[in-house]
């Protein structure tokens, strides 16, 4: 049976950050829009701020339906599964926000990923924590971690910021969402972090 939370406590948070993968979701209000579900991985890139809210970095390389869904109307889910240990599913609905680089936090907020390869960093979501809940995950399979796959920071990292942001401009869905919203502002700001 499930738990509902008031807060992020030690053991949840102790929980969401031993895991090296979460998902997000998201949709757009209208009814016959796209609900996007992503995995997120590469250590470092997702800080628990504190007991109500949760940060990670939005990277280069993908479309950007999470970015459009915040900017429309806020609505995120994230999860965490415990592939090994004691069986575990963790669930933040919350009101995400997409921190941009000329935004005035963004130094502020980068500076939580100090221990994350940040290259391809094109967006920061912030998240604010409305339902906290947990659940057995009874059914979840036991898998085995075998580590960081390097490639997403590799290839994004031989880029210079300049080759960054044209690389954001060509790609399909990135300025614009597949449902037609807004989504990443261009061109790019140049990273001052």
């Amino acid at each position: 049976m499930g738990k509902l939370h008031e807060r992020i406590d030690d053991r949840l948070r102790s929980f969401i950050e031993a895991q090296p993968l979460f998902f997000t979701a998201t949709a757009p209000l209208s009814g016959d829009g796209h609900v996007n579900l992503s995995p997120k991985g590469r250590a470092g890139t997702l800080v628990v701020i504190d007991e109500e809210r949760l940060a990670y970095l939005d990277f280069g390389g993908s479309g950007a339906e999470t970015i459009a869904h915040v900017r429309e109307n806020g609505r995120i889910t994230l999860m965490w599964c415990a592939f090994s240990g004691p069986p575990n599913i963790v669930r933040i609905h919350g009101d995400g926000e997409a921190v941009f680089r000329d935004d005035p936090r963004w130094a502020e907020l980068i500076g939580l990923f100090a221990d994350a390869d940040g290259p391809g960093a094109r967006a920061i979501i912030l998240v604010r924590a409305r339902r906290i809940a947990d659940v057995c995950g009874y059914a979840v399979p036991l898998m085995e971690y075998q580590g960081e796959r390097t490639l997403h920071a590799e290839f994004l990292g031989r880029k210079t910021d300049e080759e960054f942001a044209a690389y954001c401009e060509k790609k399909d869905f990135i300025e614009t969402s597949v449902d037609g919203l807004p989504a990443l502002p261009l061109p790019l700001p140049p990273r001052t972090v």
